[in-house]
């Protein structure tokens, strides 16, 4: 077998074999991570803020006081971290016929069925996730911007700051399905943790999940 697993408690622990393909570098895992514990911090202090059920939540940041403070300085790493990382992959993200494909037999995917075959190194269900973050996250940046006290909001009129709350609020309830879809997909599709925990995916897995991104790595290994 390709994958050897180690005992329980090392859930995406495995060891390496020698064909193993790199999918993420170091770096692109790093900001992957910090990626996901901004849009955590933010999600928390989020809903803290938006009912009083969850203000409890606000204890996790020391003070609600502390928390409102850090919200929109996390919401601006969020934008600088995605960015820096997302400006590099937009070429990979491109949506193309055969995503449409894809799309349109996602539910045979989904339930182990026919599978439309994936040439890059992105399906399209990773592609549509990519281009919602590029539009969301610059609109819960500026819509953040205009709640933002008292640095900005006092700039800018009450019903525009009601406007902006409610953009954001939309914003943020869209992400959150997005994100979500994200996660269930990585942890339903086995070996995808793996790929962005440690950096390495399977020549199986590869030929699977993204037979030309696999033979393009192949190929590119194999010239001289």
């Amino acid at each position: 077998m390709l994958d050897k697993v180690r005992p329980p408690g090392h859930a995406f622990a495995t060891a390496r074999p020698p064909d193993a393909i790199r999918r993420y570098s170091e770096a692109e895992r790093l900001t992957h991570w910090a990626v996901a514990l901004a849009y955590v911090l933010l999600f928390i202090s989020g809903l803290a803020m938006f009912h009083p059920f969850f203000y409890w939540l606000s204890a996790i940041f020391g003070s609600p006081q502390l928390m409102r403070v850090l919200h929109p300085f996390i919401g601006v790493a969020l934008f600088v971290l995605f960015f820096a990382y997302g400006a590099r992959l937009w070429r990979e993200n491109l949506i193309s016929k055969n995503d449409e494909r894809w799309l349109a037999g996602a539910w045979n995917y989904m339930n182990g069925r026919d599978e439309v075959r994936v040439e890059g190194k992105y399906n399209a269900g990773q592609k549509l996730m990519y281009w919602s973050m590029v539009i969301l996250i610059p609109a819960l940046l500026l819509s953040g911007l205009v709640m933002w006290r008292p640095w900005f909001a006092p700039s800018f009129s009450i019903p525009l700051r009601r406007a902006a709350a409610i953009v954001h609020v939309f914003a943020a309830f869209v992400m959150f399905i997005g994100i979500g879809v994200h996660v269930y997909a990585a942890l339903w599709t086995k070996g995808s943790m793996r790929a962005m925990t440690q950096g390495w995916v399977t020549r199986r897995w590869a030929r699977y999940h993204h037979p030309g991104w696999y033979e393009k790595v192949v190929n590119q290994k194999d010239a001289p």
